[in-house]
């Protein structure tokens, strides 16, 4: 009976094991996640950003009920001293999109943003929120004003409603980067660039130039950031 039973429960074993690795390839592409534990949590923000409204299922999305939780417990984490947050995003909904960066700026731990393939429309209030900011060389940022799908009310409430909502995504990045106000809105309203709409792409350095990123370089150069800001914090505590 102690056989059968050791059997039984091997087999268990076997099967929850299966199905971790198949849940674990069909997720991230992978079979073997090599685990290290660190005092740095990264998060990554890739795809659209979907808020209240659900995306259709073909498209890749960051869901913000996904990543406030995560962030909520980055902070009240002992263990975790750091976010590293890595973007690869193409925009998305508004409001889900500065809910986000609002809550990486109060964090009180330090945090550093990497934009590696791009860092479009509510991704740049993304990537300037947090302490530091890091672009690679062929990485892209479109800037251009708030666009609304569906049913719109051609009244002037509208046009107020669509301003207000513009001048916060204006005032958090001028706040939270070297850029000004003035130079974020004629980037933003440029009518010499993009074929469809107004706006400008930013390519790599051209975002370091314009005082929206801190600087550009990839992984390494904002992990060894992260570690001299985390550092840095230790340091003025215990004085």
């Amino acid at each position: 009976m102690k056989n059968e039973k050791s059997k039984g429960k091997d087999e268990i074993e076997q099967k929850n094991n299966k199905d971790s690795k198949i849940d674990t390839i069909e997720k991230l592409g992978q079979l073997n996640i090599p685990s290290y534990k660190s005092n740095i949590q990264s998060i990554t923000i890739i795809g659209q950003i979907e808020g209240h409204m659900v995306s259709p299922p073909q498209n890749k999305t960051t869901k913000y009920e996904h990543i406030i939780p995560q962030l909520l417990s980055l902070e009240e984490n002992p263990e975790i001293e750091g976010l590293l947050l890595l973007l690869n995003t193409m925009g998305g909904d508004v409001e889900a999109g500065l809910a986000i960066s609002e809550l990486i700026t109060s964090l009180s731990k330090p945090s550093v943003s990497i934009v590696l393939g791009g860092g479009h429309s509510i991704g740049v209030p993304l990537s300037v929120s947090t302490d530091y900011s890091f672009i690679v060389p062929t990485a892209t940022m479109t800037i251009h004003p708030i666009r609304m799908t569906g049913l719109v009310i051609g009244i002037p409430q509208t046009f107020a409603y669509f301003n207000k909502m513009q001048e916060r995504v204006v005032r958090f990045v001028a706040g939270n980067s070297t850029i000004t106000e003035e130079k974020f809105r004629k980037l933003m309203l440029n009518t010499g660039e993009l074929a469809n709409d107004v706006g400008t792409i930013l390519i790599g350095k051209e975002a370091v130039e314009n005082g929206l990123i801190d600087e550009v370089g990839g992984i390494s150069q904002a992990r060894s950031k992260l570690k001299q800001l985390i550092y840095d914090k230790k340091t003025t505590e215990i004085k």
